[in-house]
């Protein structure tokens, strides 16, 4: 890009080799999240499902739109789909890429698209503006949002999150919450720039992130970054969330509890055999190295088998997770307590 090689002239030698490296993705909502890539140099195609016994003509076509360019973060959607779950299942599954801005929510509730993914806090502000839509799987019980710092900076924690340059999408909810629960004292908030660019030239300079992605890209350039996890301070919304429309839950349940059974089987072998997958996902989005997508696979599982899925099953979601995110985002003042529609905004019952 005409950017990148003008300032590429001015910055040390080791760098420039390192640069290359920059643009690799991450996750979070298709309208404000962090973006460890730029966009690929080709527009994602789909990945061709392995040959299935059954009859393709006989398979129930069903389109997934993605938040974001495929990544680790939407793993075992492609595991379900690289492995011929979703065909097992009866089910021919399309992928489709999302991207900066992607209105998936929009789109899944008028039936553009069957199913989406997006995180718990877009359904919550999905249903305050009466999108009819519903999650029903969620893979991610740890959200992989978290900002970098340097080591150097001696910061270790959140709650002692100072004196830095702070780069975040403004319009991102977790941002929100960080300005209403932290004090970040002498901390200046600026545009998230897209890149570790700026990280990697600024030892007092912090970013947005997702703990599969930018900390594999900064330590590869040769940078110090460390994770500090906004779970750890509570804000911890579901992430990848598979959900559709109210219609399709009531007009074809046996459709949407085939597609949340294939998904979580994707899930499952993703975590525990991710290279097939890996590879679909390279294909589909070239930008994400194999390499990347190993390392994300990796940092995933504890995100997908916490204590509570180890008890309870891949996907699972409670009542007080929900209610405990809808509390942050009315006390962030991001969203009206009468809005708040925890009761419709999920269902666990084909997770069963």
């Amino acid at each position: 890009m005409n950017r990148r090689t003008a300032f590429a002239g001015f910055l040390p030698g080791f760098l420039l080799l390192a640069l290359t490296l920059l643009l690799h993705g991450c996750g979070n909502n298709s309208s404000a999240r962090p973006v460890a890539t730029a966009q690929p140099a080709r527009e994602p195609q789909q990945s061709p499902a392995p040959a299935n016994t059954m009859a393709d003509e006989d398979l129930i076509p069903l389109t997934l739109q993605l938040n974001w360019f495929p990544e680790a973060e939407h793993g075992g959607y492609y595991a379900a789909l690289a492995h011929g779950y979703y065909k097992e299942a009866g089910l021919d599954v399309k992928i489709l890429p999302g991207g900066p801005d992607s209105p998936v929510v929009q789109q899944v509730a008028r039936g553009m698209v069957d199913f989406g993914v997006v995180n718990a806090d877009n359904i919550l502000f999905g249903r305050a503006q009466q999108a009819p839509i519903v999650a029903v799987m969620a893979p991610l019980q740890i959200s992989p949002r978290c900002i970098l710092v340097h080591e150097s900076t001696g910061i270790r924690g959140l709650r002692d999150l100072k004196n830095v340059t702070l780069a975040v999408s403004s319009s991102n909810a977790f941002t929100q919450y960080l300005r209403h629960e932290l004090k970040l004292d002498n901390v200046k908030i600026v545009p998230y720039s897209g890149n570790v660019t700026h990280f990697l030239l600024n030892k007092n300079y912090a970013q947005q992130a997702y703990v599969f992605s930018e900390p594999f890209v900064a330590r590869k350039a040769g940078g110090d970054p460390r994770v500090l996890m906004l779970s750890e301070i509570g804000f911890n919304p579901y992430t990848s969330t598979l959900f559709t429309n109210d219609e399709k839950i009531r007009d074809q349940p046996e459709i949407v509890e085939k597609m949340v059974k294939a998904s979580i089987r994707g899930w499952e072998k993703y975590v525990n055999s991710p290279e097939k997958a890996n590879e679909a996902i390279h294909a589909a989005n070239p930008q994400m190295d194999l390499d990347i997508l190993a390392y994300g696979a990796r940092t995933l599982e504890p995100l997908v088998y916490d204590q509570t899925a180890e008890a309870e099953g891949l996907g699972t979601m409670s009542r007080a997770r929900w209610q405990k995110l809808a509390d942050q985002l009315i006390a962030s003042k991001q969203m009206k307590a009468e809005k708040a529609d925890v009761r419709g905004a999920y269902t666990t019952k084909f997770l069963r």
